[in-house]
C-alpha cells in the first residue's frame, strides 16, 4: 500500500476505460456513500457491480461499513454511479489516490457529485441522528499541505488555481431544503471540518474546531469534494450526526466506530427519502454556472 505521491493522467484513464468496458451507458451522478450509508446501494435500479479491486490503480478500502464497490444503475430515473465505500488518507494512501474515484467520474461523464459522510456533531444545538447540508468545509488535510491538487496540475481536468467560494452549489443546497420540507425532514446546515484522522479528536480540539466556525467534523469528503469542483462538477454534501464531539476531558460518555455505524444506519431511510427527492427534481447541469468549468469565462 505504499503511497506515490502524485498519480499520472495515465492512471485515471486506465481505470475508466477498464470500467466503461463493463458498464452500459454513461453516468451523470455520483454518490459517495460514508460509514452505514452503504444501504443506499438497494434503492438503485438495474445495477451493475465493479469491485474495486477489479479497477487498476483504484483504492482499496480497509475500513468496517465501506463495501468496497462501484454500482451503476439509475435512481429516480437519472443514470448513477455509487461509491459504495471510500478510502481515507489515514489508511495510508496518498491524497492523489484517495481522491482518484473522483477524477475517474468525470471521466466516466459525471458532472454532479452528492456526497455523504458520518460525522462528529461540534454544533451544541445538534443532536445525534441529525442530517446536516455542507454549507461550507474547512479543509485542515489541505491547509497543512496535503491539498489534494498539490503536484502538477492536470490542465485536462481544470485550472492551476480554483476558486472555492462555491464548492456546494447554492442551487442544489436550496433544492435539498425544499425537498426536506416536503418531506418534513428536519435538517441542517453548517460547514464541515475535513480532518486526517483515524483518532477522534481531543476535547480540546473539539472547542477549537467549534470555535473556527465548524458545525460537523469528519475524516473523508473535503479533499474528494475540492477535486470534483476542479474538474467542473456540481457538489452537494450531506453530513449524517452519528454522534456528539466530547467537548469536555471529563465527560463519561465515549465514541466508538461501531456507534457511528448503528446511527448511520438508522439515518439512511430519510437520506435516502432526501437524496431521492433531489435527484428527481435535479436541474439540468449548465457548464456556464461552474466556476471551474473551461465554459465559465
Amino acid at each position: 500500500m505504499a503511497a506515490t505521491e502524485f498519480v499520472p493522467e495515465e492512471h485515471y484513464r486506465a481505470a475508466a476505460d477498464a470500467v466503461r468496458a463493463r458498464i452500459a451507458g454513461s453516468p451523470a451522478i455520483g454518490l459517495i456513500l460514508g460509514s452505514g450509508l452503504g444501504p443506499l446501494v438497494d434503492e438503485i435500479e438495474s445495477p451493475q457491480v465493479i469491485p474495486y479491486q477489479d479497477i487498476p490503480h483504484w483504492p482499496h478500502s480497509t475500513v468496517k461499513g465501506h463495501a468496497g464497490r462501484l454500482v451503476f444503475g439509475e435512481l429516480e430515473g437519472q443514470p448513477v454511479v455509487v461509491m459504495q465505500g471510500r478510502t481515507h488518507f489515514y489508511e495510508g494512501y496518498s491524497m492523489g489516490q484517495v481522491t482518484l474515484p473522483v477524477r475517474v467520474m468525470r471521466l466516466l461523464g459525471v458532472n454532479t457529485l452528492v456526497v455523504t459522510n458520518a460525522a462528529g456533531g461540534l454544533n451544541a444545538s445538534f443532536s445525534a441522528g441529525d442530517i446536516m447540508i455542507i454549507e461550507d468545509h474547512i479543509a485542515f488535510t489541505g491547509l497543512a499541505g496535503f491539498n489534494p491538487l498539490r503536484g502538477p496540475n492536470l490542465d485536462s481536468f481544470g485550472p492551476r488555481f480554483p476558486v472555492c467560494t462555491h464548492i456546494y452549489d447554492p442551487g442544489l443546497r436550496k433544492l435539498a431544503h425544499r425537498v426536506a420540507a416536503e418531506n418534513d425532514i428536519p435538517v441542517r446546515e453548517g460547514v464541515y471540518v475535513g480532518l486526517a484522522g483515524p483518532s477522534f479528536e481531543t476535547p480540546a480540539e473539539v472547542r477549537m474546531l467549534r470555535a473556527l466556525g465548524g458545525d460537523s467534523v469528519g475524516m473523508s469528503t473535503a479533499h474528494e469534494t475540492i477535486v470534483a469542483y476542479h474538474t467542473g462538477m456540481r457538489v452537494l454534501g450531506f453530513s449524517s450526526i452519528t454522534n456528539l464531539s466530547i467537548d469536555d476531558p471529563e465527560a463519561s460518555e465515549e465514541v466508538s466506530h461501531e456507534d457511528v455505524l448503528r446511527l448511520g444506519r438508522q439515518i439512511v431511510p430519510r437520506l435516502a427519502v432526501l437524496i431521492r427527492g433531489v435527484l428527481r427534481q435535479m436541474p439540468p447541469y449548465d457548464p456556464a454556472e461552474v466556476e471551474n468549468h473551461p465554459e465559465h469565462e
